[in-house]
């Protein structure tokens, strides 16, 4: 991913989305739905990409073709108090995470998921590639086994993602709260300063 890749986005933060459903089969599914880019695991790389240093903006990157996710390079402010830079870290550390679960969790699907067909091509007495050369595909009825069947696998790991994943948000959450409160504080500090200065 290239620099010019990347979009800016104004400094204003704002708490992260909830988390896809995985424990339904529809959001697992639609998430998985671009998955065959999965197969290109020599070359997705994250980026190492950071803005200057007088960057005022977060930036995004387009989405990775393992985690489908969007990578965001959080803006680092000159001024960055403590409590700013405990946010910002958290929001980083959190999308790091997320990013590295569904890049696992979709090699994982992949991988399953071409077994599962093979093994029913097999059992069909079918080759995996048609006369043609074309790779030969299952029907509708026989992948929704697949997806029932790894959901309920996943049922416990995606169950847990779900409570770290709020966790981490209503942390989050807070630590925004604490840094507007903090940043009114300072407003309302400087006022009155500056008030009794002139006068």
């Amino acid at each position: 991913m290239s620099a010019r890749c990347l979009t800016r986005r104004s400094l204003r933060p704002v708490a992260l989305l909830a988390p896809p459903r995985p424990h339904t089969a529809s959001a697992v599914i639609g998430r998985f739905c671009s998955s065959a880019q999965t197969q290109r695991v020599k070359a997705a790389k994250r980026s190492t990409f950071r803005p200057a240093a007088g960057s005022t903006h977060d930036w995004i990157g387009p989405p990775n073709p393992l985690s489908n996710l969007r990578p965001i390079v959080y803006h680092v402010a000159e001024d960055e108090s403590e409590l700013e830079g405990r946010l910002r870290r958290l929001r980083q550390e959190t999308e790091d995470w997320n990013h590295n679960f569904w890049t696992q969790q979709n090699i994982t699907f992949t991988k399953e998921k071409d077994a599962f067909i093979i093994s029913h091509l097999k059992a069909e007495g079918l080759t995996v590639r048609d006369e043609q050369g074309r790779r030969r595909s299952l029907g509708c009825e026989d992948m929704a086994t697949f997806y029932k069947s790894f959901l309920d696998t996943n049922r416990t790991r995606h169950v847990n993602y779900n409570k770290e994943w709020y966790r981490r948000n209503f942390t989050i959450t807070l630590l925004m709260a604490r840094v507007a409160l903090s940043d009114m504080w300072r407003t309302v500090t400087r006022k009155k300063n500056s008030a009794s200065t002139s006068s």
